[in-house]
């Protein structure tokens, strides 16, 4: 005895399939899945960034114009170009330019790398100042 195969799965779910079913009378129940077979675990909704620029209290804290003027001077003391220093700290041209214009969301990780590499304190009362070297507190 030889028995005809139904549709398959993908074949079910067509267009076709669910119009050929429609037309039969029966009811048929679709329904559209969000984002489906995509990587959308974490969504960012596109107002966060429209009320991050409209309002005052959602701004992010940028590096001061103090700190901004301290780092090129502590760079061209010690005969370095932008490109260089970037390089020495392992860290792209243009984040050592958003630092120093004052356009930089500060991160402690390269702040200290700048310091360690112009030899001046970027933080704190002592912004501009020497580093002092010497053993390290405990």
């Amino acid at each position: 005895m030889l028995r005809k195969k139904g549709p398959t799965v993908a074949q079910a779910k067509s267009k076709q399939a669910i119009l050929a079913v429609q037309r039969q009378g029966e009811d048929v129940e679709t329904s559209k899945k969000w984002a489906a077979g995509q990587n959308k675990q974490h969504s960012i909704t596109k107002n966060t960034a429209k009320l991050d620029r409209e309002t005052e209290e959602l701004h992010h804290d940028r590096v001061t114009l103090e700190v901004g003027k301290v780092i090129p001077q502590g760079r061209q003391s010690k005969g370095l170009m932008q490109k260089v220093q970037a390089t020495k700290i392992n860290e792209k041209p243009q984040v050592i330019a958003h630092y120093e214009g004052g356009r930089a969301i500060p991160k402690n990780q390269v702040v200290g790398k700048i310091e360690r590499a112009i030899g001046l304190k970027l933080w704190g009362k002592a912004i501009g100042k020497p580093i002092a070297k010497g053993p390290r507190a405990k």
